[in-house]
Protein backbone atom coordinates (compact mmCIF):
# COMPACT_ATOMS: atom_id res chain seq x y z
CA UNK A 1 0.00 0.00 0.00
CA UNK A 2 1.11 3.37 -0.85
CA UNK A 3 2.99 5.78 1.90
CA UNK A 4 0.65 8.45 2.78
CA UNK A 5 2.43 12.44 3.15
CA UNK A 6 0.63 15.16 4.82
CA UNK A 7 1.18 18.34 6.97
CA UNK A 8 -1.20 17.53 9.69
CA UNK A 9 -2.14 13.77 11.16
CA UNK A 10 -5.35 13.76 13.25
CA UNK A 11 -5.31 10.27 15.56
CA UNK A 12 -8.80 9.74 16.60
CA UNK A 13 -12.18 11.98 15.20
CA UNK A 14 -14.03 12.34 18.26
CA UNK A 15 -15.27 16.21 19.14
CA UNK A 16 -11.79 17.52 19.66
CA UNK A 17 -9.97 15.63 16.13
CA UNK A 18 -12.73 16.27 13.82
CA UNK A 19 -12.85 19.80 14.24
CA UNK A 20 -9.09 20.14 14.56
CA UNK A 21 -8.82 18.18 10.85
CA UNK A 22 -11.34 20.39 9.64
CA UNK A 23 -10.23 23.43 10.86
CA UNK A 24 -7.52 22.60 9.31
CA UNK A 25 -8.21 21.69 5.87
CA UNK A 26 -10.14 24.96 5.82
CA UNK A 27 -6.98 26.84 6.65
CA UNK A 28 -5.71 24.84 3.40
CA UNK A 29 -3.41 22.48 5.80
CA UNK A 30 -2.93 19.02 4.10
CA UNK A 31 -4.69 16.64 6.55
CA UNK A 32 -5.24 13.06 7.29
CA UNK A 33 -7.27 11.76 10.05
CA UNK A 34 -7.43 8.32 11.29
CA UNK A 35 -10.54 6.78 12.89
CA UNK A 36 -11.25 2.72 14.19
CA UNK A 37 -14.74 3.59 14.60
CA UNK A 38 -17.42 5.95 13.22
CA UNK A 39 -16.69 9.67 13.29
CA UNK A 40 -17.58 11.59 16.38
CA UNK A 41 -16.12 9.65 19.05
CA UNK A 42 -17.52 8.87 22.53
CA UNK A 43 -19.37 11.74 22.53
CA UNK A 44 -21.36 11.29 19.21
CA UNK A 45 -21.99 7.65 18.94
CA UNK A 46 -22.36 6.55 22.83
CA UNK A 47 -22.25 9.32 24.74
CA UNK A 48 -23.20 13.37 25.06
CA UNK A 49 -25.78 13.14 22.02
CA UNK A 50 -27.47 9.79 22.49
CA UNK A 51 -27.78 9.85 26.35
CA UNK A 52 -29.44 13.40 25.92
CA UNK A 53 -31.69 11.41 23.37
CA UNK A 54 -32.52 8.71 26.03
CA UNK A 55 -32.66 11.81 28.90
CA UNK A 56 -35.43 13.88 26.41
CA UNK A 57 -37.53 10.42 25.79
CA UNK A 58 -37.95 9.57 29.51
CA UNK A 59 -38.98 13.44 30.17
CA UNK A 60 -41.28 13.52 27.88
CA UNK A 61 -42.81 9.80 29.09
CA UNK A 62 -42.78 11.21 32.79
CA UNK A 63 -45.08 13.96 31.77
CA UNK A 64 -47.72 11.98 30.61
CA UNK A 65 -47.50 9.41 32.57
CA UNK A 66 -47.81 11.92 35.29
CA UNK A 67 -50.55 13.63 33.13
CA UNK A 68 -52.84 9.86 33.55
CA UNK A 69 -55.23 9.90 36.39
CA UNK A 70 -55.81 13.88 35.88
CA UNK A 71 -52.86 14.34 38.04
CA UNK A 72 -51.45 17.15 36.29
CA UNK A 73 -51.97 20.73 37.73
CA UNK A 74 -51.93 21.72 33.90
CA UNK A 75 -55.45 20.77 33.74
CA UNK A 76 -54.70 17.73 31.28
CA UNK A 77 -55.65 13.99 31.16
CA UNK A 78 -54.41 11.33 29.30
CA UNK A 79 -54.57 7.30 29.54
CA UNK A 80 -51.52 5.76 31.03
CA UNK A 81 -49.02 5.53 28.47
CA UNK A 82 -46.68 3.14 27.68
CA UNK A 83 -43.04 2.66 26.47
CA UNK A 84 -41.36 1.13 23.57
CA UNK A 85 -37.90 1.15 24.41
CA UNK A 86 -37.05 -0.70 21.23
CA UNK A 87 -38.08 2.35 19.22
CA UNK A 88 -36.65 4.71 21.62
CA UNK A 89 -33.13 3.34 21.13
CA UNK A 90 -33.91 3.47 17.35
CA UNK A 91 -34.79 6.87 16.86
CA UNK A 92 -31.61 7.83 19.10
CA UNK A 93 -29.84 5.66 16.13
CA UNK A 94 -31.17 7.74 13.62
CA UNK A 95 -29.69 10.67 14.74
CA UNK A 96 -26.60 9.20 15.58
CA UNK A 97 -26.59 7.88 11.92
CA UNK A 98 -27.57 11.75 10.77
CA UNK A 99 -24.83 12.90 12.66
CA UNK A 100 -22.05 10.42 11.72
CA UNK A 101 -22.75 11.27 8.24
CA UNK A 102 -22.72 14.98 9.37
CA UNK A 103 -18.94 15.15 10.15
CA UNK A 104 -17.85 12.17 6.97
CA UNK A 105 -19.10 15.13 4.80
CA UNK A 106 -17.41 18.18 6.62
CA UNK A 107 -14.70 16.26 6.51
CA UNK A 108 -14.44 15.93 2.75
CA UNK A 109 -15.59 19.14 2.47
CA UNK A 110 -12.63 20.75 3.60
CA UNK A 111 -10.49 18.31 1.91
CA UNK A 112 -9.40 15.79 5.01
CA UNK A 113 -8.42 12.09 4.03
CA UNK A 114 -10.14 10.17 6.29
CA UNK A 115 -8.05 6.49 6.84
CA UNK A 116 -10.49 3.94 8.54
CA UNK A 117 -8.63 1.63 10.89
CA UNK A 118 -6.62 1.60 14.24
CA UNK A 119 -3.65 4.14 14.36
CA UNK A 120 0.02 2.96 16.17
CA UNK A 121 3.13 4.95 16.34
CA UNK A 122 6.35 3.80 14.55
CA UNK A 123 8.15 7.32 15.57
CA UNK A 124 7.26 10.54 16.20
CA UNK A 125 6.42 11.74 12.24
CA UNK A 126 5.27 7.83 11.27
CA UNK A 127 2.31 6.05 12.57
CA UNK A 128 0.60 2.46 10.74
CA UNK A 129 -2.60 2.10 10.06
CA UNK A 130 -4.35 -1.37 10.13
CA UNK A 131 -7.31 -1.44 7.80
CA UNK A 132 -9.98 -3.60 6.09
CA UNK A 133 -7.14 -4.15 3.06
CA UNK A 134 -3.93 -3.84 4.81
CA UNK A 135 -1.30 -2.30 6.74
CA UNK A 136 -0.96 2.22 6.03
CA UNK A 137 1.68 3.88 6.49
CA UNK A 138 1.62 7.93 7.41
CA UNK A 139 4.26 10.23 7.84
CA UNK A 140 3.33 13.47 8.79
CA UNK A 141 5.28 17.13 9.91
CA UNK A 142 2.71 17.54 13.17
CA UNK A 143 0.28 15.09 14.88
CA UNK A 144 -2.51 15.57 16.99
CA UNK A 145 -3.24 12.81 19.56
CA UNK A 146 -6.69 12.80 20.01
CA UNK A 147 -7.73 9.33 21.53
CA UNK A 148 -10.23 10.27 23.89
CA UNK A 149 -11.39 7.76 26.64
CA UNK A 150 -12.87 4.93 27.90
CA UNK A 151 -15.24 3.94 31.02
CA UNK A 152 -13.22 2.87 34.22
CA UNK A 153 -13.98 -0.68 34.83
CA UNK A 154 -13.90 -2.06 37.90
CA UNK A 155 -11.46 -5.29 38.74
CA UNK A 156 -14.46 -7.22 40.64
CA UNK A 157 -17.22 -5.84 38.63
CA UNK A 158 -15.89 -6.34 35.29
CA UNK A 159 -18.26 -5.24 32.15
CA UNK A 160 -20.16 -8.21 30.57
CA UNK A 161 -23.73 -9.83 31.28
CA UNK A 162 -26.24 -8.03 33.80
CA UNK A 163 -22.77 -5.31 34.65
CA UNK A 164 -23.23 -2.60 31.86
CA UNK A 165 -21.47 0.66 31.26
CA UNK A 166 -23.18 3.60 29.79
CA UNK A 167 -22.24 2.15 26.37
CA UNK A 168 -24.59 -0.70 26.79
CA UNK A 169 -27.02 1.72 29.15
CA UNK A 170 -27.77 3.34 25.68
CA UNK A 171 -28.48 0.48 23.80
CA UNK A 172 -31.23 -1.72 25.80
CA UNK A 173 -33.58 -3.60 24.35
CA UNK A 174 -35.95 -3.14 27.63
CA UNK A 175 -36.38 -1.10 30.83
CA UNK A 176 -34.88 -3.05 33.49
CA UNK A 177 -37.29 -3.19 36.14
CA UNK A 178 -34.41 -3.04 39.20
CA UNK A 179 -31.45 -1.33 38.14
CA UNK A 180 -28.28 -0.91 40.33
CA UNK A 181 -26.36 2.00 39.30
CA UNK A 182 -22.58 2.47 41.65
CA UNK A 183 -21.11 5.95 41.29
CA UNK A 184 -23.24 9.14 41.99
CA UNK A 185 -21.96 11.44 39.77
CA UNK A 186 -23.14 13.18 36.30
CA UNK A 187 -23.31 9.83 34.29
CA UNK A 188 -24.84 7.74 36.95
CA UNK A 189 -27.19 10.38 37.82
CA UNK A 190 -28.34 11.28 34.06
CA UNK A 191 -28.92 7.65 33.43
CA UNK A 192 -30.33 6.76 36.68
CA UNK A 193 -32.70 9.27 36.52
CA UNK A 194 -33.58 8.37 32.96
CA UNK A 195 -34.73 4.85 33.62
CA UNK A 196 -36.12 6.13 36.66
CA UNK A 197 -38.45 8.19 34.78
CA UNK A 198 -39.02 4.89 32.47
CA UNK A 199 -40.43 2.93 35.18
CA UNK A 200 -37.04 1.56 37.16
CA UNK A 201 -36.55 0.87 40.25
CA UNK A 202 -32.80 2.72 40.70
CA UNK A 203 -30.16 2.42 43.48
CA UNK A 204 -27.38 4.57 43.29
CA UNK A 205 -24.70 3.43 45.22
CA UNK A 206 -21.86 6.17 46.24
CA UNK A 207 -18.72 5.58 48.38
CA UNK A 208 -18.69 9.40 49.16
CA UNK A 209 -20.52 11.16 51.39
CA UNK A 210 -22.99 12.69 49.03
CA UNK A 211 -23.71 12.39 45.45
CA UNK A 212 -22.66 15.13 42.72
CA UNK A 213 -19.53 15.90 45.21
CA UNK A 214 -18.19 17.80 42.40
CA UNK A 215 -20.47 20.78 43.05
CA UNK A 216 -21.10 22.19 46.03
CA UNK A 217 -23.89 21.33 48.49
CA UNK A 218 -26.14 24.22 47.62
CA UNK A 219 -25.93 23.33 44.08
CA UNK A 220 -26.80 20.11 44.15
CA UNK A 221 -29.61 20.23 46.84
CA UNK A 222 -32.23 20.78 44.38
CA UNK A 223 -31.32 17.24 42.56
CA UNK A 224 -31.12 15.40 45.83
CA UNK A 225 -34.88 16.41 45.97
CA UNK A 226 -36.16 15.34 42.86
CA UNK A 227 -33.78 11.75 43.52
CA UNK A 228 -36.19 11.40 46.33
CA UNK A 229 -39.36 12.47 44.41
CA UNK A 230 -38.58 9.88 41.70
CA UNK A 231 -38.23 6.91 43.88
CA UNK A 232 -34.56 6.48 43.42
CA UNK A 233 -32.84 5.12 46.73
CA UNK A 234 -29.70 7.01 47.28
CA UNK A 235 -26.58 5.06 49.32
CA UNK A 236 -23.99 7.24 50.52
CA UNK A 237 -21.04 6.03 51.70
CA UNK A 238 -21.42 2.64 50.34
CA UNK A 239 -18.86 0.54 48.53
CA UNK A 240 -19.74 -1.82 45.99
CA UNK A 241 -17.79 -5.29 46.43
CA UNK A 242 -19.42 -7.32 43.07
CA UNK A 243 -21.83 -9.55 42.06
CA UNK A 244 -24.10 -12.10 43.48
CA UNK A 245 -23.05 -16.07 42.90
CA UNK A 246 -25.54 -15.97 40.74
CA UNK A 247 -25.17 -12.41 39.01
CA UNK A 248 -28.64 -10.74 40.08
CA UNK A 249 -27.74 -8.49 43.15
CA UNK A 250 -25.12 -6.43 43.68
CA UNK A 251 -23.16 -7.06 46.57
CA UNK A 252 -22.63 -3.61 48.89
CA UNK A 253 -20.69 -2.87 51.94
CA UNK A 254 -22.88 0.39 53.61
CA UNK A 255 -21.86 3.42 55.21
CA UNK A 256 -22.35 1.45 58.98
CA UNK A 257 -19.92 -1.75 57.57
CA UNK A 258 -22.61 -3.58 57.03
CA UNK A 259 -23.20 -6.57 53.69
CA UNK A 260 -26.13 -5.65 51.86
CA UNK A 261 -27.82 -7.68 48.27
CA UNK A 262 -29.30 -5.29 46.22
CA UNK A 263 -31.21 -7.10 43.62
CA UNK A 264 -30.46 -6.10 40.41
CA UNK A 265 -31.52 -7.25 36.92
CA UNK A 266 -28.52 -4.68 35.62
CA UNK A 267 -26.15 -3.12 37.22
CA UNK A 268 -24.78 0.03 35.69
CA UNK A 269 -21.33 0.99 36.58
CA UNK A 270 -20.24 5.10 35.96
CA UNK A 271 -17.19 5.69 38.23
CA UNK A 272 -15.52 7.69 35.95
CA UNK A 273 -13.66 8.22 32.45
CA UNK A 274 -10.12 6.63 31.81
CA UNK A 275 -7.64 8.18 29.06
CA UNK A 276 -6.92 5.98 26.13
CA UNK A 277 -3.33 5.93 26.22
CA UNK A 278 -2.91 1.97 25.38
CA UNK A 279 -3.06 0.22 22.12
CA UNK A 280 -1.48 2.80 19.81
CA UNK A 281 2.34 2.96 20.97
CA UNK A 282 2.77 5.62 22.99
CA UNK A 283 6.14 3.78 24.18
CA UNK A 284 7.28 4.28 21.01
CA UNK A 285 7.53 8.29 22.00
CA UNK A 286 8.00 8.32 25.15
CA UNK A 287 5.34 11.32 25.67
CA UNK A 288 6.00 12.77 29.20
CA UNK A 289 2.25 12.23 31.49
CA UNK A 290 0.91 14.13 33.96
CA UNK A 291 -0.76 10.74 36.07
CA UNK A 292 -2.45 9.17 34.00
CA UNK A 293 -2.76 11.98 31.16
CA UNK A 294 -0.37 13.47 28.11
CA UNK A 295 1.24 16.46 29.66
CA UNK A 296 0.60 19.34 27.45
CA UNK A 297 1.10 23.41 27.55
CA UNK A 298 -1.32 26.01 26.81
CA UNK A 299 -0.37 25.47 23.31
CA UNK A 300 -1.27 22.11 23.62
CA UNK A 301 2.20 20.67 22.94
CA UNK A 302 3.52 17.65 24.10
CA UNK A 303 6.91 17.07 25.10
CA UNK A 304 7.58 16.30 21.70
CA UNK A 305 8.29 18.44 19.01
CA UNK A 306 5.74 18.59 16.52
CA UNK A 307 3.16 16.50 18.46
CA UNK A 308 0.04 18.05 20.14
CA UNK A 309 -2.58 16.26 22.25
CA UNK A 310 -6.38 17.62 22.99
CA UNK A 311 -9.67 16.26 24.45
CA UNK A 312 -9.76 13.45 26.92
CA UNK A 313 -6.29 12.10 27.28
CA UNK A 314 -4.84 15.17 28.43
CA UNK A 315 -6.97 15.24 31.37
CA UNK A 316 -10.11 17.35 32.89
CA UNK A 317 -12.56 18.48 32.23
CA UNK A 318 -13.51 15.62 30.02
CA UNK A 319 -15.87 17.92 28.26
CA UNK A 320 -16.73 17.49 24.07
CA UNK A 321 -16.12 21.54 23.91
CA UNK A 322 -12.83 21.65 25.33
CA UNK A 323 -11.87 19.04 22.74
CA UNK A 324 -13.01 21.43 20.26
CA UNK A 325 -11.54 24.03 20.97
CA UNK A 326 -8.44 23.31 22.02
CA UNK A 327 -8.87 21.27 18.40
CA UNK A 328 -9.38 24.32 16.54
CA UNK A 329 -6.52 26.26 18.25
CA UNK A 330 -4.01 23.46 17.34
CA UNK A 331 -5.04 23.10 13.87
CA UNK A 332 -4.39 27.44 13.50
CA UNK A 333 -0.97 27.05 15.23
CA UNK A 334 -0.14 24.37 12.47
CA UNK A 335 -1.42 26.58 10.03
CA UNK A 336 1.07 29.18 11.48
CA UNK A 337 -1.46 31.67 13.61
CA UNK A 338 -0.62 32.71 17.45
CA UNK A 339 -2.56 31.20 19.50
CA UNK A 340 -2.67 30.02 23.45
CA UNK A 341 -5.34 27.74 25.36
CA UNK A 342 -7.04 29.80 28.26
CA UNK A 343 -9.85 27.46 30.04
CA UNK A 344 -11.46 30.30 32.51
CA UNK A 345 -14.63 29.87 30.53
CA UNK A 346 -15.36 26.09 30.16
CA UNK A 347 -18.78 25.54 30.90
CA UNK A 348 -19.99 22.35 32.91
CA UNK A 349 -23.86 20.81 32.40
CA UNK A 350 -24.92 18.16 34.14
CA UNK A 351 -28.37 17.06 32.47
CA UNK A 352 -29.79 15.90 35.76
CA UNK A 353 -33.24 17.00 36.70
CA UNK A 354 -32.99 19.97 37.54
CA UNK A 355 -30.06 20.86 35.43
CA UNK A 356 -27.14 22.11 36.57
CA UNK A 357 -24.63 24.74 34.80
CA UNK A 358 -21.73 25.71 36.08
CA UNK A 359 -18.67 28.47 34.73
CA UNK A 360 -15.52 29.57 36.15
CA UNK A 361 -14.72 29.54 39.91
CA UNK A 362 -17.23 28.15 42.68
CA UNK A 363 -17.71 30.59 45.47
CA UNK A 364 -15.13 28.09 47.05
CA UNK A 365 -12.57 28.47 44.66
CA UNK A 366 -13.22 31.84 44.68
CA UNK A 367 -12.72 32.34 48.19
CA UNK A 368 -9.81 30.68 48.00
CA UNK A 369 -7.41 33.21 46.08
CA UNK A 370 -7.53 35.19 49.02
CA UNK A 371 -9.96 38.10 48.24
CA UNK A 372 -13.39 38.87 49.41
CA UNK A 373 -16.07 38.40 47.22
CA UNK A 374 -19.81 38.63 46.72
CA UNK A 375 -22.63 36.01 45.52
CA UNK A 376 -25.87 37.22 44.26
CA UNK A 377 -28.69 34.15 44.08
CA UNK A 378 -31.66 34.72 42.50
CA UNK A 379 -34.26 31.53 42.87
CA UNK A 380 -36.48 30.63 39.96
CA UNK A 381 -39.48 30.43 42.46
CA UNK A 382 -39.52 34.34 41.91
CA UNK A 383 -39.11 33.79 37.84
CA UNK A 384 -42.63 33.81 36.12
CA UNK A 385 -41.22 32.13 33.50
CA UNK A 386 -40.15 29.44 35.39
CA UNK A 387 -43.23 28.92 37.45
CA UNK A 388 -45.39 28.26 33.96
CA UNK A 389 -42.80 25.69 33.38
CA UNK A 390 -43.71 24.29 36.71
CA UNK A 391 -40.01 24.16 37.12
CA UNK A 392 -39.73 26.65 40.32
CA UNK A 393 -36.85 24.22 42.12
CA UNK A 394 -33.23 25.84 41.83
CA UNK A 395 -31.82 29.34 40.88
CA UNK A 396 -29.01 31.17 39.41
CA UNK A 397 -25.78 32.50 41.49
CA UNK A 398 -23.24 35.24 40.50
CA UNK A 399 -19.82 35.03 42.36
CA UNK A 400 -17.64 38.36 41.66
CA UNK A 401 -14.77 40.04 43.73
CA UNK A 402 -15.96 42.29 46.02
CA UNK A 403 -13.36 45.51 45.05
CA UNK A 404 -14.03 45.77 41.72
CA UNK A 405 -17.46 43.23 41.01
CA UNK A 406 -15.29 41.30 38.09
CA UNK A 407 -17.30 38.28 37.81
CA UNK A 408 -15.73 35.00 38.83
CA UNK A 409 -18.21 32.21 38.46
CA UNK A 410 -21.68 31.75 37.49
CA UNK A 411 -23.95 28.66 37.93
CA UNK A 412 -27.62 27.65 38.25
CA UNK A 413 -29.67 24.78 39.32
CA UNK A 414 -33.26 24.38 37.36
CA UNK A 415 -34.96 23.13 34.39
CA UNK A 416 -33.77 23.62 31.12
CA UNK A 417 -30.45 26.14 32.58
CA UNK A 418 -28.32 23.90 30.47
CA UNK A 419 -29.15 26.98 27.40
CA UNK A 420 -28.08 29.45 30.07
CA UNK A 421 -24.38 28.34 29.37
CA UNK A 422 -23.93 30.99 26.39
CA UNK A 423 -24.41 32.97 28.27
CA UNK A 424 -22.33 32.38 31.40
CA UNK A 425 -19.79 31.50 29.37
CA UNK A 426 -19.48 34.96 27.09
CA UNK A 427 -19.97 36.65 30.64
CA UNK A 428 -16.79 35.32 31.68
CA UNK A 429 -14.84 35.47 28.79
CA UNK A 430 -15.47 39.42 28.12
CA UNK A 431 -14.47 39.81 31.26
CA UNK A 432 -17.98 41.02 32.77
CA UNK A 433 -18.69 42.96 35.87
CA UNK A 434 -21.64 42.78 37.64
CA UNK A 435 -22.96 46.25 36.26
CA UNK A 436 -22.69 44.61 33.36
CA UNK A 437 -24.76 41.91 33.52
CA UNK A 438 -27.35 43.96 35.61
CA UNK A 439 -27.23 47.01 32.85
CA UNK A 440 -28.24 44.57 30.31
CA UNK A 441 -31.86 44.29 29.11
CA UNK A 442 -33.11 40.67 29.42
CA UNK A 443 -36.15 39.55 27.63
CA UNK A 444 -39.25 38.79 29.77
CA UNK A 445 -40.37 36.51 31.08
CA UNK A 446 -37.51 34.17 30.43
CA UNK A 447 -35.18 32.53 32.42
CA UNK A 448 -32.38 34.15 31.84
CA UNK A 449 -33.78 37.41 33.71
CA UNK A 450 -32.06 35.42 36.84
CA UNK A 451 -28.97 35.77 35.47
CA UNK A 452 -29.47 39.76 35.86
CA UNK A 453 -31.19 39.45 38.87
CA UNK A 454 -28.15 37.51 40.64
CA UNK A 455 -26.16 40.45 39.45
CA UNK A 456 -28.62 42.99 40.72
CA UNK A 457 -28.75 40.86 44.34
CA UNK A 458 -25.13 40.72 44.39
CA UNK A 459 -25.38 44.67 44.22
CA UNK A 460 -27.79 44.90 47.18
CA UNK A 461 -30.91 45.56 44.77
CA UNK A 462 -32.16 42.82 43.17
CA UNK A 463 -36.06 44.14 42.29
CA UNK A 464 -38.34 40.83 42.44
CA UNK A 465 -37.21 39.60 45.59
Amino acid sequence: MKEISCKLLVIGAGPGGYVCAIRAGQLGVDTVIVEAGKPGGTCLNVGCIPSKALIHAAEEFEKVAHMAGGKSPLGISVAAPTLDLTRTVAWKDGIVSRLNSGVAGLLKKAKVKTVQGWATFRDGKTVEVETETGTQVIRAEAVVIATGSAPVELPFLPFGGSVISSTEALALGEVPKRLAVVGGGYIGLELGIAFAKMGAEVTVVEALPRVLAQYDAELTRPVVKRLAELGIEVMPGAKAKGLSTKGDALLVETSDGKNAKLAADKILVTVGRKPVTEGWGLEQIDLDMSGKFIRIDDQCRSSMRGIFAIGDVTGEPMLAHRAMAQGEMVAEIVAGHKRSWDKRAIPAVCFTDPELLTAGLSPEEAKALGGEIKIGLFPFAANGRAMTKLGEDGFVRVVARADNHLVLGIQAVGQGVSELSAAFGLALEMGARLEDIAGTIHAHPTQGEGFQEAALKALGHALHI
